[in-house]
């Protein structure tokens, strides 16, 4: 009768035999064999009259061969399920009998596998102390959109010369050397900035230019890290290229005239609010700065979960195991030096899949395809600009495209994980322990450079 012993090999590393007798898988062999001779094709026999000889030696020994296999699966993955063993991936299969499986002497095999167990660990999501900061929304803070939004629906004059910050140019960016002499074979390549865009020492050069000047820049001494950073991107270029210099050609002035503080610019910017006085406007961009700033402040507290969750929480690995899994479960085999190097990240990754797997089923969260369909009609509404809502709820084609994404696999598996982070994540807020704190815009934003 086959048999599988249990054998451990290492930390949450077990070795798992199979043994087969002949009794277990002989009859199994004769049965496949006999059905396999009722389908054979082969030319000069009528199908399903074959003699059982010639199908024997001509099929007999790749049959054997997969009923045997076939036998040490099926034993393999009922002592997993009747042990109830949590396991990471697949068995790995060790040393074996398979080269030596001769349907002409059947004998007993043994098969052995290595399996890696998944780690037993607590989680008190209850003990976790985060911060909620406040974003103070400033005047100068409401100014600045009220502006963007007045450049935004303002209206592109062409002025002839360069008159401020505000204005906009076309140029060519033409690579020289340091004399200004144009480089053979060297970048030129069209692109449009602010005047505001370059760095404040540098910006009196363009005042009072026009279309066909040129100025000669050197691009760590023009820009201010931020922006040199954008540039030598839009470049193709890197931050060892930082100080090459360009001669930059202005193809065209332009200058946004700022649309005016009045009820039709009101509704254009609030297209489904009666917005009657300027007060009234300033309010309503300072409240939905307030509002990005609250989301911003969730994240934020979600990602203080994250780290808590990850860096708290303690957990052993196989890590022998993984690693050989590394090289031979994956898609693309590794060699053992890529899988040293790729461990630490899969395992910070493995570590949070057990957590949040684990956080999920306490909190019993559920993805349901409605939270599916219902993302795939926010996502377009985003794509939209959220001008749907100006349609109603019963447009049929917003519900034929959510029908559409419903189809697309890759889609719903990412939408469902992202959808049950989200549902998780919503959970645990309402369980940790949260202190209130007031924070600028500015320090709030070195927060969320760290943000996962």
């Amino acid at each position: 009768m086959a048999s599988v012993t249990r054998e451990n090999i290492g930390l949450l590393n077990d070795k798992l035999t199979v043994q087969l007798s002949k009794e277990d898988y002989y009859s199994g062999f004769e049965q496949s064999l006999k059905k396999y001779a009722k389908t054979a094709n082969i030319p000069g026999f009528r199908k399903g009259m074959v003699p059982a000889g010639l199908v024997k030696k001509m099929y007999g020994q790749g049959v054997f061969s997969d009923e045997i296999l076939r036998k040490v699966e099926a034993e393999l993955n009922a002592y997993l399920n009747q042990e109830k063993l949590e396991i990471f991936a697949q068995p790995l299969p060790l040393e074996n009998d398979a080269r030596t499986l001769d349907m002409n002497n059947p004998i007993a095999y043994s098969f052995a596998f290595e399996v890696g167990l998944k780690p037993e660990f607590t989680v008190d999501a209850k003990s976790i102390q985060v911060t909620r900061y406040n974003v103070t929304v400033t005047d100068e803070m409401v100014q600045e959109e009220v502006e963007r939004l007045q450049i935004r629906n303002g209206k592109m004059t062409e002025p002839e010369t360069v008159t401020g910050d505000d204005n906009v140019l076309n140029v060519k960016f033409i690579e020289t050397d340091a004399q200004g002499n144009e480089i053979e074979g060297g970048i030129s390549k069209d692109n449009s900035l602010l005047v505001k865009y370059f760095s404040e020492g540098f910006r009196k050069n363009f005042i009072g230019k026009k279309n066909d000047d040129t100025v000669q820049i050197q691009l760590s001494k023009a820009f201010d890290d931020k922006e040199n950073e954008a540039v030598l991107a839009d470049l193709g270029l890197t931050k060892e290229d930082a100080d090459k210099y360009f001669k930059l050609l202005i193809t065209k002035v332009g200058l946004v005239e700022k649309a005016e503080l009045n009820e039709e610019f009101f509704l254009s910017v609030y297209p489904n609010k009666e917005i009657k006085t300027e007060a009234d406007f300033r309010n309503e961009v300072k409240a939905e700065i307030e509002g990005h700033f609250a989301n911003q402040s969730r994240n934020q507290i979600f990602d203080q979960i994250y780290h808590h969750l990850t860096d708290h929480t303690k957990m052993d690995f196989p890590e022998a195991f993984l690693k050989r899994w590394l090289q031979s479960g994956g898609e693309q085999p590794k060699t053992a030096e890529e899988a040293e190097a790729d461990y630490p990240g899969f395992s910070n990754q493995l570590k949070w899949t057990l957590v949040s797997t684990k956080l999920i089923e306490e909190n019993k969260i559920e993805v349901l395809p409605d939270d599916i369909r219902d993302f795939a009609k926010q996502q377009l509404f985003s794509y939209m600009g959220g001008q749907l809502g100006a349609l109603g709820d019963n447009q049929q084609w917003v519900d034929d495209y959510a029908n559409r994404m419903m189809q697309d696999r890759k889609f719903v598996e990412d939408s469902y994980h992202r959808i049950s982070a989200d549902k998780l994540f919503n959970a645990l807020e309402g369980q940790v322990s949260a202190k209130e704190e007031s924070i600028s815009a500015e320090d709030f934003a070195k927060k969320l450079h760290h943000h996962h």
